[in-house]
């Protein structure tokens, strides 16, 4: 599936059965979910980039070893969150969260 977003609306209106004919978003429903996929809210996280993933391997590497007395000096705090991109919907997929076509990306 290229497009996992797809609605199966839009997917049904894209997609012609046997002799050219039009599907209904029902039957798009039913052959997806036979195939074992089933339509959940997607995983929401940062832009992510492989530069950036490096970094919190390096990150995480080097904070392995602290002990509680260590972590206790950080402070975690949260900032303002503003949406530039919105999409609602759901993803297509089958036990696959973190994949990065099923990952609906946000930009703080």
């Amino acid at each position: 599936m290229n497009n996992r977003f797809l609605s199966a609306s839009a997917s049904s209106r894209q997609t012609r059965g046997r002799n050219n004919q039009r599907i209904s978003a029902n039957t798009v429903r039913r052959c997806l979910s036979t195939s074992g996929l089933y339509a959940r809210h997607p995983y929401t996280g940062p832009i992510m980039t492989q530069h950036h993933g490096y970094q919190r391997t390096l990150l995480a590497q080097e904070h392995a070893p602290w002990d509680h007395i260590q972590w206790q000096s950080v402070v975690f705090s949260d900032e303002s969150r503003f949406c530039i991109f919105h999409a609602d919907g759901r993803v297509w997929r089958s036990g696959e969260r973190y994949q990065a076509n099923c990952v609906r990306e946000h930009d703080r």
